[in-house]
């Protein structure tokens, strides 16, 4: 979780305060004069993003670059060069700071490149808040699987209920990858049935509480087999067990 300034203060030592005041001061003024350093060089802050960890210590990286990349209101070609250009860890800032930044839809480059990624770090870290607003529903719906896939916890994913209640097309690439599994003689992950329930959940305004929306695919049936129960349609039922 990213941590705060006055959360950073009270944690921080003085030289790593000291240290964060100046390179914040320098994000500041390259977004009141954007156009002061010239196409082809890189502003001061940005040495100060890649410097964070050894500064600040690594535990609190990820917000003190939050927060040059929000002072420094970065735009995506700074976005872009610190992610194609930085570490692991410097990407994952990255991935973790774009929903606070005004950049639209233009960096969903970064999270489609950090979706096809086999580092778990930089999966989790995109589909936050930027990916639940900006990525349409067939690359969502694959950054979902991609996260059962890698055995990202599904509690990383932005806005999941929102997102998946309702959605057949989701339900039935469950099924598939439910099926694909129970084949190779591997377990289900359990995360699987936790999306489960969110897609079986009942819309807001529904008038026929106690159902699954209309078209909702049933659980796969592979987890039928297991006799595992169905997910609730609503927060205040108690699972049914599925009947073949």
């Amino acid at each position: 979780m990213l941590k705060s300034r006055e959360e950073l203060d009270a944690e921080l030592g003085g030289a790593a305060r000291a240290w964060l005041d100046e390179a914040l001061a320098e994000a500041a003024h390259d977004a009141a004069t954007p156009d002061l350093p010239g196409p082809y060089t890189s502003p001061s802050w940005e040495l100060r993003y890649a410097a964070a960890g050894r500064y600040c210590g690594p535990e609190h990286a990820d917000s003190v670059r939050s927060l040059l990349l929000v002072e420094a209101r970065a735009p995506l070609s700074s976005v872009t060069r610190l992610y194609e250009q930085g570490t692991a860890a410097e990407r994952r800032a990255v991935l973790l700071t774009l929903h606070r930044l005004d950049l639209g839809s233009t960096a969903l480059p970064l999270v489609e490149d950090a979706l096809r990624a086999n580092d778990t770090r930089l999966v989790a870290a995109a589909v936050g808040p930027y990916a639940a607003d900006h990525l349409d529903p067939h690359a969502w719906r694959h950054a979902v699987l991609k996260c059962l896939f890698t055995e990202v916890p599904v509690a990383a994913v932005a806005r999941l209920d929102d997102r998946a209640r309702g959605d057949t097309e989701l339900a039935r690439m469950l099924g598939d990858f439910a099926d694909e599994r129970t084949a190779a003689g591997r377990a289900v992950p359990e995360d699987l049935r936790t999306v489960l329930g969110h897609v079986r959940r009942i819309r807001a305004g529904s008038t026929t509480p106690g159902t699954a929306p209309r078209g909702v695919a049933e659980t796969p049936e592979s987890l039928r087999d297991e006799g595992v129960p169905a997910p609730c349609d609503a927060p205040h039922q108690t699972p049914r067990p599925i009947r073949p």
